[in-house]
């Protein structure tokens, strides 16, 4: 499988795994599976840990670097923003939007244990229970 994390299972994955549920775990420990990563979870860890809410040790670009390289990077292109933009998902959070855009558009299936991105119909999704 092609496996896109969402940001808060690639944190999770990192810094809390037993909040991962046994089938995400059993996915992540498989070598057959390929791991994706869009840049926006990137941002978003920063942006979290900028405001304080969650804590990422050590020197950012160092952290940036050692964390993302097990990964692909699923690039960000003018598809993906539109396709974000047209998503029939009930609410706004651009960092969603870009994650479920990002997973249809590259055939990759989105782990999240978010409700709302989960069930997209047209977009895969592993569901973190």
């Amino acid at each position: 499988m092609k496996l896109l994390l969402d940001t808060h299972i690639w944190l999770w994955s990192l810094q809390e795994p037993r909040r991962l549920g046994k089938r995400v775990q059993h996915e992540l420990r498989d070598p057959t599976n390929e791991f994706w990563l869009s840049p926006i979870s990137t941002w978003e860890a920063l942006t979290l840990n900028s405001k304080g809410r969650i804590r990422l040790r050590g020197n950012l670009e160092e952290w940036v670097a050692l964390s993302t390289a097990p990964f692909h990077e699923a690039p960000l292109t003018h598809e993906i923003a539109l396709a974000a933009r047209q998503l029939p998902l009930s609410h706004q959070d651009p960092a969603n939007r870009f994650l479920a855009a990002t997973a249809l558009v590259l055939g990759l299936t989105l782990v999240t244990a978010d409700a709302g991105l989960l069930g997209l119909g047209e977009i895969a999704t592993l569901g973190n229970r």
